[in-house]
């Protein structure tokens, strides 16, 4: 008897374009768990600013990787890798399909395809990166990876130092940029088939529903939640859109106006390089968010092809 071969199914696509909605939809359809690809949802302690299920829709579809650390330990994507093909492994036991849903590019290459390795970074590198960070600002770093990765540098987190800082050591250990190293995919060949959706809108739909989404996560305590993890706003968890504005205005930077405005405009531009990233990969097939059924549809003649 052959054994059917398993398939993970990606759901990708920007911030608040709707993926979790139809995650549980399509989970429900095919009867199986939810793994979830989004490199912020992984913190407890992050819990308004990041846009995670709720408890309903948790309890609705079991889902991984949702709270599974805290903003003190220091996870990345080689460790969710690891991670995520063991927990697959247990998984496609009992399931013929598993669903990965996310906006993290990075992640969710990692467990399509592997990740290029990459060289160990000296401790007086990385250092002397933070230090020109302490002393000169984020712009300082900006510029820099804007002049020796400028493709990189229109999809990474300009906000966030620690992405900035994790390119620039790179390069100077190697003298090879970000861009190089993810063209260089160790290609590993899984176990499993891989169906990529991509979900998108309209951009001004889609920026409308991001402001809105912010309008609520503000109504809900974002400031409040943000006040209560500044002690901790040097970890790396925290280094992303949705805090590091607030962490500013706490530092009085600017006013709490002008942080709201921050907030939503830095979101949009997080979603747009989220959609640059996406659009690369040519196994994404692509799809309007609203049309739920044309998906299914398309996912069901996928896997009766499986």
């Amino acid at each position: 008897m052959i054994k059917k071969k398993k398939t993970l199914i990606v759901l990708a696509g920007p911030t608040a374009v709707g993926k979790t909605h139809l995650s549980i939809q399509l989970a429900k359809r095919f009867e199986t768990e939810i793994i979830s690809a989004d490199s912020r949802q992984f913190y407890r302690e992050m819990e308004l600013g990041t846009a995670k299920p709720s408890d309903r829709e948790m309890q609705a579809v079991p889902h991984h990787f949702i709270n599974s650390h805290s903003i003190k330990e220091d996870y990345n994507v080689g460790q969710y890798e690891r991670d995520t093909l063991k927990l697959l492994e247990v998984l496609f036991e009992k399931k013929d399909v598993v669903l990965l849903v996310g906006g993290s590019g990075l992640y969710i290459k990692a467990i399509c395809q592997g990740i290029a390795d990459m060289p160990q970074i000296p401790m007086e590198i990385r250092e002397k990166w933070n230090q020109q960070f302490l002393e000169k600002g984020i712009g300082f770093l900006q510029a820099k990876l804007q002049e020796i990765d400028p493709d990189y540098y229109q999809i990474v987190d300009q906000q966030n130092p620690q992405r900035l800082i994790r390119a620039l050591e790179l390069y100077e250990v190697s003298g090879k940029n970000m861009t190089h190293f993810r063209a260089q995919s160790n290609a590993v060949a899984r176990p499993f088939d891989v169906i990529k959706v991509g979900l998108e809108r309209p951009r001004e739909e889609l920026y409308q529903r991001i402001d809105l989404r912010m309008d609520q996560m503000i109504a809900a305590g974002l400031f409040v939640e943000a006040e209560s993890l500044y002690p901790f706003r040097h970890l790396n968890a925290l280094q992303t859109v949705g805090y590091s504005e607030i962490f500013a205005y706490l530092d009085g930077e600017y006013d709490r106006n002008e942080a709201v405005r921050l907030l939503k405009r830095n979101s949009r531009r997080y979603a747009k390089r989220q959609m640059t990233w996406f659009k690369k990969d040519p196994d994404f097939v692509w799809f309007s968010a609203q049309n739920g059924n044309e998906i299914l549809s398309y996912l069901e003649s996928r896997l009766i092809g499986n």
